[in-house]
């Protein structure tokens, strides 16, 4: 039903959820609210003077609240009531502008409608049907670019708009980086001598398998799961160790990527690793043999930032400038296809033993 109406499954992170909450459990706070906003559009709507003036907010951003479709580019107004059938909502949600939208001018500059960060991220690198991109930070995502929206009932994939009218079909992992982090503390380590031991071990760890669930896990939804170790025996290294640690972070993204294939998405162009996980070789080297495919790594720092730049271009001049990132291949994979399998087919029967997922 929730996918179908909005495209996404709602978990505790979604707008939808938060509000229902304080409806349920601060009704004084929830009688109090007249407007619901995010904050890039709180800022948008005081550099336009705030006070009696609208409130904006764009598609990408909109279609992460839980109550606006990108499939119908309204909002729903069955979830809606879910909340507070009571309430007045066509006064209390911002308008979602179009795209190109100018909403309005602080001093002598043109204001947009902004957006989210992963949709401005696809803008910064240029990413094209096909193109995948993988960001490795505290957290996970996985996403790509489709000309039609999506909705999976299963609720891995989020049916989330993208900045210029199309879609963008994500996975989020709340564990990444900082499993690395972690394990490398364990190991008595620096993060780049982490790298070196998991690259010091091969394809599949020799058996070993790390759910890497330390605080819980948002895909799949198992909020009171904790990090699981599975197979370890006398004969493990701290290699294999540091390997099933990056293996476990990646086997849960590609797991999303395989997510987002099955809701009819093309995934088959570029690889691309973003956030802070991509600056490391094992990493790279380690996606590129779980995948089995080619992986590359973009040149410019801020690509996020280089989204909203490009973002900004379009709503002063109308139309999308052309733009591709900079990037370069980061890693070829090693391992063959048989072992990037058995490596993935392994982590799931893992979790799916101890998880039941």
């Amino acid at each position: 039903w929730w996918a179908e109406h909005v495209g996404s499954v709602p978990v505790a992170s979604f707008t939808v959820t938060k509000l229902s909450w304080i409806k349920r459990l601060e009704p004084q706070n929830w009688s109090r609210t007249t407007r619901v906003c995010l904050p890039h559009d709180y800022l948008s709507w005081q550099l336009r003077g705030g006070g009696a003036n609208e409130i904006t907010t764009d598609r990408g951003d909109a279609s992460g609240t839980g109550y606006w479709s990108a499939k119908t580019n309204e909002y729903d107004n069955e979830v809606l009531k879910i909340i507070d059938s009571k309430r007045d909502w066509s006064t209390a949600l911002p308008r979602v502008a179009s795209p190109l939208e100018q909403t309005g001018t602080w001093q002598d500059a043109v204001v947009g409608c902004g957006t989210g960060d992963n949709m401005a991220g696809a803008l910064g690198i240029g990413l094209q049907p096909g193109d995948v991109a993988i960001s490795l930070g505290t957290s996970g995502t996985v996403y790509a670019v489709s000309a039609t929206p999506t909705n999976d009932p299963s609720a891995a994939v989020a049916g989330f708009a993208d900045a210029t009218g199309a879609y963008l079909p994500l996975v989020c992992t709340l564990n990444a980086t900082k499993v690395f982090d972690k394990f490398a503390s364990v190991l008595n380590c620096d993060l780049p001598q982490f790298g070196e031991l998991a690259l010091g071990s091969k394809c599949g760890a020799n058996d070993l398998v790390l759910l890497p669930y330390l605080d819980g896990e948002r895909t799949p939804n198992l909020p009171n799961a904790r990090a699981t170790i599975v197979g370890l025996n006398g004969n493990h290294t701290r290699n294999d160790l540091a390997r099933a640690a990056i293996e476990g972070v990646v086997c849960g993204l590609l797991d999303g990527l395989t997510a987002i294939n099955n809701c009819g998405v093309n995934t088959n162009g570029r690889i691309f690793l973003l956030g802070g996980g991509a600056q490391s070789k094992a990493v790279c080297q380690i996606v590129a043999d779980l995948i089995n495919r080619e992986v590359h790594v973009l040149n410019e720092p801020e690509i996020v930032a280089l989204g909203a730049a490009r973002q900004a271009a379009a709503t002063l001049t109308g139309k999308w400038p052309a733009w591709q990132a900079s990037s370069k291949i980061a890693a070829q994979p090693i391992a063959t296809a048989a072992q990037s399998t058995a490596t993935r087919e392994q982590f799931a029967a893992a979790r799916l033993k101890n998880f039941g997922v």
